[in-house]
């Protein structure tokens, strides 16, 4: 195998930390060679807790340094674009954590930017690994539930307190709220399995203060309208006081799978858990989700068994990243930036529907 690929990482909070560094690791094809913290400090530092690595407390330097290959932007949304544009025209290969960016109009730049420099660029929507989406695309995709009329995707909390760090100070124009944050997740996830809707539907709510906010709302509902009269319903909710939250309700023409409770990776991951540890992404089907199948009367309905599937985790999405760095393809990148592009115009046509209490239209 060549060499692997030295990777620097800008930025060393929760996404750095959690769902990054310990996949670095465990990729044959990357090596984490450098990482990048502003203000190291007693129990939060970079070099203390990765003595071996290159150190910087500026990206300017870690842009500099030509042993490194690819940079990992997972700093707040509201310089991504500045840092992803800079590496790019440093030669480097660029993985820009969600959101990607605060506009389309801003991925295209990006988009055209990489090419200008023959450059490769992927966005960390690490979500389409959740082990819950993978059944529900393997449903979809295989037709067991017959044409999709209805597909719900909830991202329900109780956070009664709004955030004190970045995510309770920038709002949408910088990328932030929590459209931008999960709201990118839920619609990744239908665009990923629909593609782009012919219109959207959206409403942005401040729920800790009871009031529409278009800013930084902390609760979404979207409704996106396709074509052939499927619908699919985005919901996020900051003050959901439930003990069991749902995820997804799917409907479909031949049966209905719903599924509650979250995707176990980042906790597992919180917890300390390594991504290569056995169980790790395995969730609990039997008790947490329901496959209901019509008969062929089409009339009478019928649990049954949830298919099992082996968790192909967030370890996927770093293995297809290495993979294409290794081959220099852009078809090869697991989250294209034209993806992540279409996805910020849903977003956009959410914002725009909010405001003017219509529809957006995003296809004819």
């Amino acid at each position: 195998m060549a060499k692997a690929l030295n990777v620097g990482v800008v930025g060393y909070g929760l996404s750095a930390k959690i769902f990054h560094i310990p996949f670095i690791a465990a990729t044959l094809t990357l090596t984490l060679h450098s990482i990048v913290q502003r203000s190291p400090k007693d129990g939060n530092s970079a070099p203390a807790d990765h003595p071996n690595l290159k150190h910087y407390t500026s990206a300017d330097d870690l842009l500099a340094d030509k042993e490194v290959d690819v940079i990992v932007v997972t700093t707040p949304p509201d310089n991504h674009f500045e840092l992803t544009k800079r590496a790019l025209e440093s030669g480097k290969h660029v993985l820009t954590e969600k959101p990607f960016v605060p506009t389309s109009a801003e991925a295209d730049k990006l988009i055209a930017i990489a090419k200008e420099n023959s450059r490769l660029i992927c966005v960390y929507q690490n979500r389409r690994w959740d082990s819950d989406f993978l059944l529900v695309k393997k449903l979809v995709k295989e037709g067991t539930l017959g044409r999709i009329v209805e597909f719900n995707s909830h991202f329900d909390r109780y956070r009664a307190d709004a955030p004190t760090n970045w995510k309770g100070q920038i709002g949408i124009p910088q990328g932030g709220s929590a459209l931008f944050d999960l709201g990118t997740h839920l619609i990744d996830q239908a665009y990923t399995l629909f593609g782009l809707p012919q219109s959207v539907h959206g409403r942005l709510l401040n729920q800790r203060e009871g009031k529409a906010d278009l800013f930084n709302p902390d609760a979404v509902s979207a409704e996106l309208t396709y074509p052939d009269g499927l619908i699919v319903n985005v919901r996020i909710s900051a003050l959901s006081a439930e003990t069991i939250q749902p995820r997804f309700w799917v409907r479909g023409f031949k049966g209905s799978f719903r599924k509650n409770t979250l995707d176990r990776q980042e906790d597992q991951l919180k917890a300390g858990m390594k991504p290569t540890e056995a169980g790790f992404g395995q969730d609990d089907n039997k008790t947490n989700a329901r496959l209901t199948l019509v008969g062929e009367d089409a009339k009478t309905m019928k649990q049954v068994d949830v298919p099992e599937l082996a968790p192909e985790t967030y370890m996927a999405f770093y293995r297809a990243l290495g993979d294409a760095l290794v081959s220099g393809k852009e078809e090869d990148i697991p989250v294209k930036a034209t993806q992540a592009r279409d996805v910020l115009r849903i977003l956009e046509g959410v914002v725009e529907s909010a405001k003017t209490g219509k529809d957006a239209v995003l296809q004819k």
